[in-house]
């Protein structure tokens, strides 16, 4: 996970290769009446929200886009204001992009079961049955105990905030306790209600935000001086703490937040010495592993408690028990500008993508995937020239007003300085490789004359 693309994009422990994102959408299939979903993001993975989709075949009824990160209240606020405007109230489902759900028939079935009180007003949130002393989620306490196997709603009485371990033993055996997932349902309408009788100031700055909104290709763009006006609350703190229409649904269906890799770790299916691999890995005398590669071999021998991943350019060894402190690995990377805890080596573009694949000081190579019937913008660079051979498809190339078609074996040069385009005409990916030489290779030499994208 990385700055440029973050956890929900990436197929973490998915047998099928579908994203987190992708899997929160798939799972929901089946719901009845579900319509196509509006999913909000920060802007700069707008391109990878749109081609995640794209691939699982969906069209967002929305995808509206933060200039950068808040709490949970605000999204959730102003999707129910998008959802109210798009439909004549209807119930809405809030779900985070990075959870694992392993059984999805029994979470269906609490969802269907949750529409009902949703109807009648309620706020349901959903409260994870425990199986371990949790101290990475936040608990709900019910005015009731619940009944594992059954599904009573139950009123809130309270939220507790993420308890250290002793706590974590105490809280699991009481059975007014479940875990908080974070997952909402409610009626447009009555949500926005309550939301205005308790914190009128996040509802009016919310529907400013909306009001003032800006359609860009197809992203709806949140305005960023209403969006900064916006309280950062999360939604627990600023509206269910303080309304009496909570309600609490028990939801035993395999939930996981993945926090983290031991979190990972935990809800994969394992070998016989508790291990789990993925990829190119061979483990002797070794247990209660995580290992994972991407491409080269791992060989692994008389290890033990350890996650090993290894992608294109990173490779992570970190003790089971340590999990939780990647998150100060990643700041300890960008404060010593290490760009490996900040960049992914796949870039998503509007017409594609690319991967960096090897690079020195003066000289960088990548492997392009245009989308059929896309072009890169019309552009120039000053300090760098390339060559590009096509490995896959046709090439359509603009070289200074002359223009020309590449086949797959097929290449061209262009000179520093020269304006130029590429454009896949057909209709099927087109990949080339692109040799980038100069004294100066980084994303902000392009000048761009013309764009499709409405980039600058």
């Amino acid at each position: 996970s990385r700055e440029s693309l973050p956890k929900q994009y990436l197929p973490i422990n998915s047998a099928e290769n579908y994203s987190l994102l992708q899997n929160t959408h798939r799972r929901l299939i089946n719901l009845n009446r579900i319509i196509q979903p509006i999913i909000i993001c920060n802007e700069d993975h707008r391109f990878i929200v749109a081609e995640q989709m794209r691939e699982i075949n969906t069209k967002p009824n929305t995808i509206l886009l933060e200039p950068f990160g808040r709490n949970t209240c605000p999204p959730i606020v102003i999707s129910a204001l998008k959802a109210l405007r798009d439909d004549s109230d209807p119930l809405v489902l809030i779900l985070s992009s990075d959870h694992q759900i392993t059984n999805s028939e029994s979470f269906l079935k609490t969802i269907d079961h949750g529409t009902k009180y949703a109807s009648e007003g309620r706020i349901v949130t959903f409260g994870v049955v425990p199986t371990y002393p949790a101290t990475g989620y936040g608990y709900i306490k019910s005015n009731k105990s619940f009944q594992k196997g059954t599904l009573e709603a139950l009123k809130i009485e309270k939220f507790i905030e993420k308890p250290d371990f002793n706590s974590a033993k105490e809280l699991i055996k009481d059975k007014h306790y479940t875990w908080n997932s974070g997952i909402f349902l409610f009626k447009a309408s009555h949500l926005l209600n309550e939301v205005k009788r308790i914190f009128p100031d996040m509802y009016f700055k919310c529907k400013e935000c909306l009001d003032e909104m800006n359609s860009d290709l197809d992203f709806l763009r949140l305005n960023k001086k209403k969006f900064m006006n916006v309280p950062n609350f999360s939604f627990d703190i600023a509206i269910m703490e303080n309304t009496k229409l909570g309600t609490v649904l028990p939801l035993d269906a395999g939930w996981s937040d993945i926090g983290n890799w031991n979190s990972v770790w935990k809800v994969s299916k394992k070998d016989k010495n508790l291990n789990y691999v993925k990829g190119n890995v061979l483990l002797n005398d070794s247990k209660n592993c995580y290992v994972e590669s991407n491409e080269k071999l791992i060989y692994g021998l008389g290890l033990h408690n350890l996650i090993i991943i290894q992608s294109d350019d990173a490779t992570l060894i970190i003790d089971q028990n340590k999990a939780e402190k990647v998150k100060d690995i990643v700041k300890e990377l960008s404060a010593k500008n290490i760009s490996e805890g900040r960049d992914h080596k796949k870039i998503y573009r509007p017409w594609g993508n690319y991967i960096s694949i090897s690079e020195e000081k003066n000289w960088k190579v990548k492997v392009i995937t245009v989308l059929p019937g896309q072009s890169l913008s019309l552009q120039k660079h000053f300090h760098r020239s390339e060559h590009w051979v096509v490995v896959k498809g046709n090439a359509k190339v603009e070289i200074d007003n002359r223009e020309l078609t590449l086949k797959e074996n097929e290449s061209t040069y262009i000179p520093s300085g020269s304006i130029h385009r590429l454009s896949n005409p057909l209709n099927d990916p087109l990949k080339i490789i692109e040799v980038q030489s100069g004294s100066y290779l980084e994303e902000d030499d392009i000048i761009r004359l013309e764009d499709n994208y409405g980039r600058n």
